[in-house]
């Protein structure tokens, strides 16, 4: 298990109490394991004595309106690649199938593209390979990095913090996700709109036409992962027997 990872993994779950109370154990892991140098870490420990210290309901409040009403800051990895379309569902069921080849099983009612669910599964794996699929998802990491720090949020350090633990994040579609708009979540219209659903279509661009879904940068994102594995992947992988199953 990678600690820091874990860590992050949990630091971007809605607060709680215990999660609260559980401040300086995850500062210890994260300093213990070392991954990041303790200047590196500064910032990040620096938001999480922060997080440990306010009122407890003053930090859900600010994590619902930054990640629940924000939708350009959603921890929903395909939403920023390509919204709520049914293109989306089927990149999900890929990459739960994806996490199910690896001998890990996440419940029904989970989402799998849900950001700390995807950094429980990085943590389980080599140290080099976690880097490797985290990687991949660089530029949706970057894009809510920036998003965070133009609205003064210190949870940018926990992203900043990800990006420092794998240099090589691919910068593919960075552009395009960078240039989209950024959702006001006091603009309650806008929100109400940005939800509505799309029409359904049918046909060879449909979602359905095929396997992967019709959507090259989702498609992309579980390549390039599979493909990182593969490289990277040691001849004995008994240590991912162990079956992981996430709780909502």
């Amino acid at each position: 298990m990678i600690a820091t990872l874990k860590a992050l993994s949990v630091l971007l779950c809605y607060p709680t109490r215990e999660l609260q109370e559980g401040m300086e154990e995850l500062e210890q892991a994260l300093l213990s394991e070392a991954l990041a140098t303790k200047p590196q870490l500064q910032p990040l420990l620096a938001f999480m004595r922060d997080f440990g210290q306010r009122d407890l309901y003053d930090v859900q409040e600010r994590y619902v309106l930054l990640f629940d009403r924000t939708r350009s800051l959603s921890l929903h990895l395909f939403e920023h690649v390509h919204g709520e379309s049914r293109e989306r569902g089927q990149a999900m069921v890929n990459l739960a199938s994806h996490y199910h080849d690896r001998e890990l099983f996440i419940s029904a009612r989970e989402m799998p593209d849900y950001l700390p669910m995807f950094l429980e599964f990085a943590s389980t794996l080599p140290l080099a390979e976690a880097r490797g699929v985290i990687a991949e998802i660089g530029h949706i990491l970057v894009a809510l990095e920036d998003r965070l720090r133009k609205r003064g949020s210190l949870y940018a350090e926990i992203f900043k913090t990800l990006l420092e633990l794998a240099p090589d994040a691919v910068a593919s579609d960075g552009d395009e996700l960078a240039s989209s708009p950024d959702d006001d979540p006091n603009d309650l219209v806008a929100l109400d709109r940005s939800w509505e659903d799309e029409p359904v279509t049918f046909g060879p661009g449909s979602a359905g036409a095929s396997p992967g879904g019709s959507c090259p940068a989702a498609r992309s994102v579980l390549a390039r992962m599979e493909m990182n594995e593969a490289a990277v992947r040691a001849p004995n992988n008994d240590e991912f027997s162990n079956s992981w199953e996430s709780e909502s």
